[in-house]
């Protein structure tokens, strides 16, 4: 019989066990919000999981991937467009035309990828931001979408306005479970491991036979892909859509901010960060460029003090883990055999105890 192996590879923890089951309980509570909530409630919801998708998709491909871009928001506006086409020129319903919207920004990052990995680390994020103004400027210039001033979503007329916003808010709950669902069994996996190792190094993951090229282009397409869920997600809730709102360069900089408050490469970290930004926002937005401040200054405090993020310190000092992507070895204590005592030959004086007395 072979005896057991004294080390066994674990890849849950009891808080993340713990954080699945509430997870779950929370999820359900959320998908009945419609029926209890309030609807600026379902509003806000849909503004922060359209910020915590787009940071989500930005973590994937700069603290996974190690592709630092500052122009997701190229495929983040043209999802938002391609679902308002779709729904106002094409007569497709809107909540049909988000996850359209979101794939026709998959494939445009294939040409776009082209370009932008002719470039590399400074230029590489300086290169995307460029690719973004282009995409901005071309849609400023198409008359059939409202030029520079934007148009509104028409497709949703005849839906009453509950019904809209319950849907919008259900859309949205599921693609927040599905991104994180997805980003995590990616991480857990042998591909997972793979993007590690080419942002690690790039060289060292080519010798052992990763294929660099291919994975950095399919985690590029991925996050386009979910950029663009995030723009067409937004733009339903918002009814209305405009180049500078779209391609904005503010929706990069709140994603990094986020991600980089909570904890850059990790799935906690933006949905950390995402909260804090919420909070933020909701009650110090109406200091106006005192607001803007305070995130700077939140952001220098964070990154001189904290420069894994409060959730990588968390993580670093307490071992906290909701989402474990690594794999631990536990070795067990292996039982001591039992040895048997070694037989000897029996003394003259033990056979003989009264042979000194005589």
């Amino acid at each position: 019989m072979t005896p057991p192996l004294p080390f066994t590879v674990e890849r849950a923890t009891a808080m993340s066990r713990t954080a699945g089951v509430v997870g779950v309980v929370l999820a359900v509570l959320a998908a009945s919000l419609p029926f209890w909530g309030e609807s600026s409630w379902m509003r806000e919801f849909v503004e922060i999981a359209c910020y915590f998708i787009f940071a989500m998709m930005w973590n994937l491909l700069a603290g996974y991937g190690g592709m630092v871009s500052i122009g997701q928001q190229a495929f983040f506006g043209f999802g938002g467009y391609v679902m308002l086409m779709l729904g106002n020129f094409a007569g497709l319903n809107p909540f049909v035309a988000i996850p359209l919207g979101a794939l026709a920004a998959g494939l445009i990052a294939v040409p776009v990828s082209f370009v932008a990995f002719r470039l590399s680390g400074g230029y590489f994020a300086i290169g995307t931001w460029v690719i973004a103004e282009v995409f901005r400027l071309s849609f400023a210039n198409v008359s059939a979408v409202g030029g520079g001033s934007g148009t509104s979503l028409t497709a949703l007329r005849g839906i009453d306005k509950a019904t809209r916003e319950s849907t919008t808010y259900w859309m949205a709950l599921a693609c927040v479970v599905a991104a994180i669902a997805l980003v995590y069994l990616f991480l857990r996996s042998k591909r997972g491991l793979a993007l590690l190792a080419i942002r690690d190094n790039e060289v060292a993951a080519e010798s052992q036979g990763i294929p660099v090229a291919r994975m950095k282009l399919a985690v590029y397409v991925v996050a386009a892909f979910g950029a663009g869920l995030a723009g067409a997600l937004y733009f339903v809730g918002n009814l209305r859509i405009s180049p500078d709102a779209a391609f904005s360069v503010n929706w990069t900089a709140f994603a990094i901010f986020m991600v980089v408050i909570g904890g850059i490469g990790r799935i906690e970290g933006p949905l950390v960060g995402a909260l804090i930004f919420w909070a933020l926002n909701k009650f110090l937005s109406d200091y106006g460029t005192w607001y803007l401040l305070g995130l700077g200054l939140l952001a220098i405090v964070v990154t001189i003090f904290f420069k894994q993020g409060l959730w990588g310190y968390a993580q670093q000092r307490w071992g906290w883990s909701l989402f474990p992507t690594q794999r631990r070895l536990a070795v067990h204590d292996a039982p001591v055999p039992k040895r048997s005592m070694p037989l000897r030959r029996p003394t003259d004086l033990e056979l003989h105890p009264h042979a000194k007395h005589q």
